[in-house]
Parts: C-alpha cells; sequence; structure tokens
C-alpha cells in the first residue's frame, strides 16, 4: 500500500478503533444497568459484545501499527440516554452499530482493490456488524412479530 493510500487509511482505522473501544465501555457500563427477571442473559450476551467489541479494537489496531503508524488513544463517542430499560439500551446499540457499519464500509471503499488482506478484513467486519445489527432488530421486535416495523430494515444500511 502507498504512502498516500495509507494516509487515507490510518485515520479510518484509528475511528474504528476509537468506537470499538467505546463499544467496550458501553456494553459494559449496559451490563450495569439492567435488573429485573431476564437480568441474568441479557448481562451475559452484553458482555459478550463488550468482549467481541475488545478483539475488534485489538484487530483494528494491529492494522494501524502494521501500517507503520500510531494508534489513537481516544474513544469514539458514548450515546447515552440516561434512560435503562431494555429496549432503550438495544436502540442505543443499534445506533452504535450503524456508526460502526458506516466506518467499515468507508474502509472497504478505500481499499478495494488496493490490498486484499485490509480489503478482505473489512469485508469480514461489515459481515459480522450485520448479522449483530440483525440480532438486535430481532431483540428490539414484540414476541410474534416477523417484520421490524416501518422504518427499521433488518439491517443498517
Amino acid at each position: 500500500m502507498s504512502a498516500v493510500e495509507k494516509e487515507e487509511v490510518v485515520p479510518v482505522l484509528n475511528r474504528i478503533l476509537e468506537s470499538e473501544l467505546a463499544g467496550v465501555v458501553r456494553y459494559t457500563h449496559y451490563s450495569l444497568l439492567v435488573f429485573g427477571f431476564g437480568r441474568i442473559p441479557i448481562v451475559a450476551w452484553l458482555r459478550q459484545q463488550a468482549d467481541e467489541s475488545l478483539v475488534h479494537a485489538q484487530q483494528a489496531g494491529e492494522w494501524i501499527t502494521t501500517l507503520g503508524a500510531y494508534p489513537s488513544l481516544a474513544i469514539g463517542p458514548l450515546l447515552d440516554s440516561h434512560v435503562f430499560d431494555i429496549a432503550s439500551i438495544l436502540r442505543e446499540s443499534l445506533e452504535a452499530e450503524k456508526v460502526a457499519l458506516d466506518l467499515y464500509r468507508e474502509l472497504l471503499a478505500r481499499t478495494e482493490g488496493r490490498s486484499v488482506a485490509l480489503e478482505e478484513y473489512a469485508r469480514q467486519m461489515i459481515y459480522a456488524e450485520e448479522l449483530h445489527a440483525g440480532e438486535v432488530d430481532k431483540m428490539l421486535r414484540r414476541p410474534g412479530a416477523m417484520t421490524p416495523p416501518p422504518g427499521r430494515g433488518t439491517t443498517p444500511a
């Protein structure tokens, strides 16, 4: 990858790193705010998402250093409506997934045809984020509802 291409790719990777680190904090924070009968499986799921965000952050950081750049120490924005019902937490999670998907799509656009490995990484991350967004969307549906409510697709565009 040329120096010019690295100058385009590294900032996107750093925003991905920051976004995924924010996910670690966000999902961990959410896991502390769950109460009620369904607490145990929901807390476990949220902590699993925090662990996955950490792995994604580490992967982005590895790519940054592979390209000879310095990984950001910043953290992305933390969405928090201060409403702690499960549906609100999941809606905030879905918004964060849309941000991550946009970043990975931007990375794909900047690497397509330039680096097979980075292009493949971006595609794998888009795949994982789309699956995750689909799961969150299903969790937000009323039991028995086969389709999402109007205005909310199964995977973010």
